[in-house]
Formats: structure tokens, C-alpha cells, sequence
């Protein structure tokens, strides 16, 4: 049986053990252990000790901090096998998908590491005795917020931007989920980042955002989680003037040309949904199909979907596990029964699977009407909607009518309809013909209300610095 690690607050290069909440394990109801929740107290310190660490941080060599974070990455990829168990035991993934979560996530390390040495300030041309420099200065203390669906990969991204422009972090990572992000930063304390650089909390998600967000020494706020939540951080970021990376929910169109094969398309559609049973931001969630295709695409849909294996992520035979908790079945139960009365057609799975353990089977609905509410409102789950469009320019519409803007997925064979869906489809992130949205070196995040800054890519990282001018006039 896989172990599962006690898990620690981590601040100013200490360990810290708390009373706290539990962890659930969702594939059998158990409790797994005791998140612990920081007090006031632990908060202050936290805070005292990202303000001394910035100072540290700031001030070491570029080539330097990268060396301390490759060390850390390398140490995860030597440690993915029990990390990806307890990750698996915490969230319910199957055990491949939390392996390659964890090294997905030593991408985003590795390569904002080697970026950060490329933070590269420029000299403006003026008249002779006057010279213009622009530098980029790391922000300085971050306040991170991570949710709980990929306990590592999320929390990498913030802790690898931040740590390689040069600024310090507390961390407030996922009580439901935290072994990820207790994993995450034991590696970093394994190979040596100086204290205070990065610091762990957990406890009442309001309570932390409304102590940590107000305080002066937070320079930058990011988050990574729901629209309403997300918008309400913004605003107290707003209030005290902090800018921010808001990383928020989804809905994500997928259109379907009828130039593609509607059954390899279809079966490829079961897989990228199935991805962590669907509770992904970027899922692949309403399919708008050309009419053409469209009952081969479905039917090749459901069968790939009605043929995945439900089961508990520890067994690699497992290629859907459980959702992370009770409120997802609930989600799930609650959409689809709306969507029924309204006359949509069940074409795979739609009801719960026993009575132990929160399992859902990949749900496919077809001919749903557009006020149904799974096709306005986030499932979060192994939900998937698909209907009918006459046109590319029926499907545009319909992919842009929801307020959501974070990724958007295509198929098409032709050139002319792949730069019309680049140039049309409202969204941060647009992928033609695969599932991946983004990748460590791409910059990845949402228009709309699906949030505003970036993650990833030089443009993610330029997110953790400031810009200075300097005009020197020689005397």
C-alpha cells in the first residue's frame, strides 16, 4: 500500500507540525491524514521570512538561484514514483497521469529556470552624455494561491516564476489536496534554497487571502482556481494595489470540421476528456460538430468513453479515477438531470457508479438546447456536450457566446479554416487538431472572465518583475 507523507507548514526554512482538517482519500471515503491549518502568528512569520528571503534572493546570482532550482527539479524526477502514489491517494488520478503531472511539472521548473537568466533589461539611444536603461527587478514578495486538481503542476508553475525572477513566495497550496505542494517544496529544502525564499501554509482559504493579500510586503498576488472566487481576490488586490495573475475557470469549446475523421476525432475526444476526469480548466467540454459528422463523431464518442476503466487510481489499470470529492458527484448528478428534462440525449455513462468512493463514468450528452445549464455553467467533470452546427461560423459563435475565455480546441484539415478559428475564437489558449493547451514554454491563461495575465513562457515569467527606468546624464 502507498504511503502517505505527514504533511508540514514549511516557513523560514522550518518545518512546522499544526492540529488541522483531514484528507479524504476519494476512491474509498478514508481519511489519509491532518492538513494543518497556520494561525495568525505563522502567517507573520511567513511574512517576516519572504521579506528576508527576497533580500537573500534578490541578491544571488542569476546563474546561481537557477543551479538550486535545476537541483530541485532533478530531485523531483528522482522522487516521481512516491510522489505521484500519494498524489493519487489524495486526488483520485490514475497513477500514470500523476507521473506525468510531476514531470510536467519539472518542465515548467527547468525551463523558467534557465529562462530567468535571460530577464534581460535594454539600453534606449539618446544624445551624446545622456543614456536611457530599462531593468527588469524582480517584484518581490508573492502571495500564491493553488488549487486543488493538479496538486504539483500548479503549484510549480507559481514557485518556478516567481523563485526564477529572483522573488520569495508563500505558498498557500490546497487543503483537500497537499501533498503535492508538501513535496514540491521539501525538494526545495532538500538542496538547499536559503530560508524564507519559499514558505508553506494551509488552513481557511478566505482567512489567509484576507490577512496575506493587504500586507505591504506582498508585492504580487496570483491565483489559480474559480471565476467567483477569483474575481472577488482580484478586487482586494485592486483595493490595495497589487497586480495580479488571475488564472480562472473554463468552459472550452471544441470545434469539429467535417473535413477530419469524425471516429478517430470522436475517440481521441473520449481520452482528452477523460483527462483527470475532467476536472481540468481546459477540459474539452461542448463539442460543436459539423451536421455532416456529427452522429459518427458521437457515436465514436460514446463507445471510446463507455470502454474506459473506472476505478482507483492506484491500479494502472485504471484509466479514470474518482472525482476529488462529494461535491463534484453532486455537480455532476445536478447537470446532467437538467439536461435530461431538457431533452438531451444520454449517449454514455450519466449516473453515479456504487455507493463508496466519489466515481462518475465519462458522461457524453448530446442535442443539448443552449439554455441546458451544463452548457453555461462549468461542469468541472467528466461531462461532455455535443451538438450540431451547420457552419464554422455557427461554431465560432457559439464558442464565443459564454463569458468564459480560458482554452479552445479545433480539428480541421484546412489552412483557411485553422487561421479563421485563430483569428475568431475568444481565448488565451487555442490548440487545432491535439488536447495539450499549453506546454512549459508557451504562456498560458484567459481572456474574459476567465482571467487576465500569464503563466508560462517568457511572458509568464515577465509577470514576476518590474520595469525600471534609469536616465543617467554624465556629468
Amino acid at each position: 500500500m502507498a504511503e502517505y507523507p505527514l504533511i508540514e507548514l514549511y516557513i523560514d526554512g522550518q518545518w512546522k507540525r499544526a492540529s488541522g482538517q483531514p484528507i479524504i482519500n476519494p476512491a474509498d471515503e478514508s481519511v489519509l491524514g491532518t492538513v494543518p491549518t497556520a494561525t495568525k502568528a505563522d502567517l507573520d512569520d511567513a511574512l517576516a521570512a519572504a521579506e528576508k528571503g527576497f533580500a537573500i534572493w534578490r541578491s544571488t546570482a542569476p546563474a546561481k538561484r537557477a543551479q538550486i532550482i535545476l537541483k530541485a527539479a532533478a530531485l523531483i524526477r528522482e522522487r516521481v514514483d512516491v510522489m505521484a502514489a500519494a498524489m493519487t491517494l489524495e486526488q483520485g488520478k490514475p497513477i500514470e497521469q500523476a507521473k506525468l503531472e510531476i514531470l510536467r511539472g519539472c518542465d515548467i521548473i527547468e525551463w523558467d529556470a534557465t529562462e530567468g537568466l535571460r530577464l534581460y533589461g535594454r539600453v534606449i539611444p539618446s544624445e551624446p552624455g545622456m543614456r536611457h536603461t530599462v531593468l527588469r527587478q524582480p517584484i518581490g514578495p508573492v502571495a500564491a494561491f493553488s488549487p486543488w486538481n493538479f496538486p504539483m503542476s500548479s503549484p510549480a508553475r507559481k514557485v518556478a516564476g516567481a523563485l526564477s525572477a529572483g522573488c520569495s513566495i508563500i505558498l498557500k497550496a490546497s487543503e483537500e489536496t497537499p501533498a503535492g505542494a508538501f513535496q514540491l517544496v521539501r525538494a526545495f529544502h532538500d538542496v538547499g534554497l536559503p530560508a524564507g525564499v519559499l514558505n508553506l501554509v494551509f488552513g481557511n482559504p478566505a482567512e489567509i487571502s484576507e490577512y496575506l493579500i493587504p500586507q505591504s510586503r506582498i508585492r504580487l498576488v496570483t491565483f489559480t482556481g474559480s471565476i467567483p472566487v477569483g474575481k472577488h481576490l482580484a478586487e482586494m488586490a485592486g483595493r490595495y494595489m497589487k497586480p495580479a495573475i488571475m488564472e480562472l475557470g473554463g468552459h472550452a469549446p471544441v470545434i469539429v470540421c467535417d473535413d477530419v475523421d469524425p471516429v478517430a476525432t470522436g475517440a481521441a475526444s473520449a481520452i482528452g476528456k477523460s483527462r483527470n476526469a475532467g476536472q481540468v480548466c481546459v477540459a474539452p467540454t461542448r463539442f460543436f460538430v459539423q451536421e455532416s459528422i456529427y452522429e459518427q463523431f458521437a457515436q465514436s464518442f460514446a463507445e471510446r468513453a463507455s470502454q474506459l476503466k473506472v476505478g482507483n487510481g492506484l491500479d494502472p489499470s485504471t484509466q479514470l479515477g474518482p472525482l476529488a470529492n462529494s461535491r463534484r458527484i453532486d455537480a455532476m448528478e445536478t447537470l446532467v438531470a437538467d439536461a435530461k428534462a431538457k431533452g438531451a440525449r444520454v449517449l454514455a455513462g450519466g449516473q453515479r457508479i456504487g455507493n463508496r468512493g466519489y466515481f462518475f463514468p465519462l458522461t457524453v450528452l448530446a442535442d443539448l438546447p443552449d439554455d441546458a445549464r451544463a452548457m453555461n455553467e462549468e461542469p468541472f467533470g467528466p461531462l461532455a456536450l455535443v451538438n450540431p452546427v451547420k457552419t464554422l461560423d455557427e461554431a465560432i459563435e457559439k464558442a464565443n457566446a459564454l463569458p468564459f475565455g480560458l482554452a479552445a480546441y479545433a480539428f480541421t484539415k484546412s489552412a483557411s479554416n485553422a487561421e479563421r478559428l485563430a483569428e475568431s475564437v475568444e481565448v488565451g489558449n487555442l490548440s487545432i487538431n491535439h488536447f495539450v493547451a499549453s506546454v512549459a514554454e508557451t504562456p498560458f491563461g484567459g481572456v474574459k472572465d476567465s482571467g487576465y495575465g500569464r503563466e508560462g513562457g517568457t511572458e509568464g515569467l515577465q509577470c514576476y518583475t518590474v520595469v525600471k527606468n534609469v536616465s543617467h546624464k554624465t556629468l
